[in-house]
């Protein structure tokens, strides 16, 4: 399903221009018109879906398997020294586009690019109760 009004759905589908680096049948992997660094990059389903809380394994599978053939073909292009592989879901966790998307960022030194997050100090108690959680709900 493509959804009317949506962005990544207009550019995956060829109804908007995009910088377009590789496209199958099911998705579309484009150069993010506002990179944090040379060479990021966007794998978009071409079927509408809203997060990873409504993507099949399927598709998922097949995503990640075509991000690990781009970021080593990113890394040969760019000559980066890392990269960050950032997807978020939700606009609480910073999704500003409601059609899920995978940054591949290559990361140099220097760069300037700062995914940072505050750690928080968790019992072990604390840490098994919610792998406890966690396990009850697979």
């Amino acid at each position: 399903m493509i959804k009317p009004n949506c962005l990544f759905c207009s550019i995956a589908n060829g109804q908007m221009d995009s910088a377009t680096i590789f496209e199958n049948s099911e998705f579309k992997v484009i150069l993010d018109r506002y990179p944090a660094a040379k060479g990021h990059v966007l794998i978009i389903p071409k079927e509408h879906v809203e997060n990873i809380f409504e993507l099949d394994g399927d598709t998922g599978g097949k995503l990640f398997a075509l991000a690990t053939h781009i970021a080593k073909a990113l890394k040969k292009a760019t000559k980066c020294e890392g990269m960050n592989i950032v997807q978020n879901n939700g606009e609480i966790a910073g999704q500003t586009v409601g059609h899920f998307h995978l940054h591949l960022i290559p990361r140099f030194k220097d760069d300037g690019v700062t995914i940072p997050w505050e750690t928080l100090q968790l019992t072990d108690e604390e840490l098994n109760q919610i792998a406890s959680d966690i396990e009850k709900e697979i």
